[in-house]
């Protein structure tokens, strides 16, 4: 379903009229009540607060219109805005994600599902703190500590399948981030405390500094999804790919899965250990696919479609 509505959203740029009416008696109503009720103190009476507290779709109809020089989603005919108030819009160089934000609101359906925001809540973060310079030098600061707890720079000797998945996966990108940043970046063979030198985070904060705040906002959704700044700082500079990005933040979940085996038929376990390996996995499975949506939604906002 979603394949097949993004393949009709992704024909914009010009102005686009409702995607998709869904049957909604309540939602006329709860539109009027809630533009009636007087201004009081608490969030932003914006689309996303209220689908925050309700978790309820309130709406019938998703648009994507032009306005000017950016693209507005509108939920019947009133533009989506942020957390704190703040019209979502983007610019004409970024109609994919306008596309990808619009199609997230359109296939929630009675009960809302927050998770399956990504697009929007990565680009609300965007509009609503990274454009101020106080904001962003908190972030870049908060981002320059995963360094010192970088998943990728602690490794472990055991068992061999994860071993091999490290040397496939985080020699390379080390390599990568050394040659590239002309810097020096440690390792550790134990989960010991393994810090970076202050030479290091200081290139780093360089690099990062001349981020625009798109750039930033994808860096912190992906550094915080994998805990790896460096895997986020490959993810924005278009080094990786979202696959490979989430490869090298999942070895440790392919490495059991390797071990253990893929999810199977659970009619056809015999034991109790056999049980735990299934069930082992499939939350492994589960959170592979999560860190792909979440690094999907931070590589569409980097897109200049």
């Amino acid at each position: 379903m979603l394949s097949s509505r993004l393949s009709r959203s992704a024909r914009i740029p010009r102005a686009v009229g409702p995607w998709h009416r869904l049957s909604c008696p309540r939602a006329a109503f709860l539109a009027r009540l809630y533009s009636a009720r007087p201004a009081q103190d608490g969030p932003v009476a914006s689309e996303t607060n209220r689908a925050e507290a309700t978790k309820k779709r309130f709406w019938n109809d998703v648009g994507l219109e032009k306005r000017d020089s950016v693209y507005v989603v509108t939920l019947d005919k009133r533009p989506l805005k942020t957390p704190s108030g703040k019209v979502l819009a983007l610019p004409e160089n970024k109609s994919m994600m306008a596309s990808l934000i619009a199609a997230e609101w359109d296939h929630q359906e009675t009960l809302l599902k927050p998770h399956a925001l990504p697009a929007t809540s990565v680009t609300a973060r965007a509009i609503d703190g990274l454009a101020e310079q106080e904001t962003r030098s908190a972030v870049q600061e908060a981002l320059l500590k995963y360094l010192d707890t970088d998943t990728i720079c602690f490794y472990q000797d055991y068992p061999p399948q994860l071993e091999r998945l490290q040397a496939e996966h985080w020699d390379p990108l080390l390599e990568w981030a050394r040659k590239t940043y002309d810097v020096e970046i440690n390792k550790a063979e134990s989960i010991l405390f393994c810090a970076q030198p202050e030479a290091t985070k200081e290139k780093f904060r360089q690099v990062i500094a001349k981020f625009d705040q798109w750039q930033l906002a994808a860096l912190e959704r992906a550094t915080y999804t994998t805990k790896s700044f460096i895997i986020g700082l490959a993810l924005v500079t278009k080094h990786f790919t979202v696959e490979q990005a989430a490869l090298a933040a999942t070895v440790e979940v392919c490495s059991q899965i390797e071990r253990w085996g893929e999810v199977e038929d659970s009619a056809s376990l015999q034991t109790i250990a056999e049980i735990e390996s299934d069930y082992l996995c499939s939350a492994h499975d589960v959170d592979y696919h999560d860190v792909r949506r979440q690094l999907g939604s931070a590589a569409c906002l980097l897109s200049s479609t």
